[in-house]
């Protein structure tokens, strides 16, 4: 799914039709240590989509990916913050990201994280700004 949804939109729309945000969603909360990259993975993918953003947050997805970003290992954490940095563009998900704590774990992960965990991490904040 990761794959199919990385550069073609009809893709991504066709995933969520089939019920897979909220699969998705739930292997990141569930999933083992590869599933759970996986599958932030994949939403990081889908949330390039405007409609999907909303069904991922509607799904549960931004506190999964907020818990994952501050609590997950380097590509869980790489993953996750790079689907809030799209997330964080839909004026509907931004109070829901900064209630998660979105605004402290940017700011550290900034500070702390690796380079594609910076950037993503820079890149949420100036959304929610």
């Amino acid at each position: 799914l990761q794959e199919l949804a990385r550069d073609d939109d009809e893709s991504r729309v066709a995933i969520a039709a089939a019920g897979g945000v909220e699969v998705l969603v739930s292997l990141a909360r569930d999933g083992n240590e590869g599933q759970k990259e996986d599958a932030v993975r994949a939403l990081w993918n889908l949330s390039a989509n405007d409609e999907l953003k909303v069904a991922i947050a509607a799904a549960g997805g931004i506190e999964v990916l907020v818990s994952l970003a501050r609590d997950g290992n380097e590509e869980q954490k790489e993953g996750a913050a790079g689907a809030l940095w799209n997330l964080s563009a839909k004026d509907d998900n931004k109070a829901a990201i900064v209630a998660a704590g979105g605004i402290e774990l940017f700011v550290a992960m900034a500070r702390d994280g690796n380079e594609e965990q910076k950037e993503n991490a820079v890149g949420a904040l100036a959304n929610l700004a």
